[in-house]
């Protein structure tokens, strides 16, 4: 499959964290994780496995979720998205406020006849991503593309924040 251009839509709603008895439970979770990990002197595996702490995922209950990789080199932070199967016109990216969501859903039914048999599956399965856009992205550059089953969103960095690079030097002691 060719590398297929993605809409990505731009909207200025702003999206709330998660609240109530989820963000509750999440809480307790992330507590009980980390006494388990620290009487055993392991690190906390809530900040072992969570992503870079400007990207916040979110996530609704049961949803099926995509693995994700996120990169970074000198002009822009790539998001890239495991969607096989999937066609451009099953994913819905969207900004709102300071956050980039993607979200996508997959419908698949195959019907099978025969002398003496009859076969009929169907499987469908949503879902949704959100991360939090780091400071110094040009939000209107903001691109994405589908090819061989991986939706690439690339979130390129601001002249600004491209010049705030700096390299510092190790020296020893």
């Amino acid at each position: 499959m060719a590398n297929t251009p993605v809409d990505v839509k731009k909207t200025t709603a702003v999206q709330s964290p998660p609240t109530g008895a989820l963000q509750s439970f999440r809480s307790e979770m992330d507590r009980l994780f980390d006494r388990f990990a620290g009487s055993y002197g392991f690190p906390s595996f809530r900040r072992m496995f969570d992503v870079e702490p400007f990207w916040r995922s979110e996530t609704t209950f049961g949803a099926a979720l995509p693995a994700v990789d996120i990169t970074e080199d000198d002009k822009a932070y790539k998001i890239a998205v495991e969607v096989p199967g999937m066609s451009e016109k099953e994913i819905d990216i969207a900004v709102t406020g300071d956050t980039i969501s993607v979200k996508g859903e997959k419908r698949q039914e195959h019907e099978e006849k025969g002398k003496n048999r009859y076969v009929s599956e169907r499987s469908y399965g949503a879902f949704q991503r959100s991360f939090e856009l780091p400071d110094g992205i040009d939000r209107d550059k903001i691109a994405a593309s589908l090819a061989n089953g991986v939706l690439t969103v690339t979130l390129p960095k601001t002249v600004e924040a491209q010049k705030q690079q700096k390299k510092i030097e190790v020296k020893a002691a």
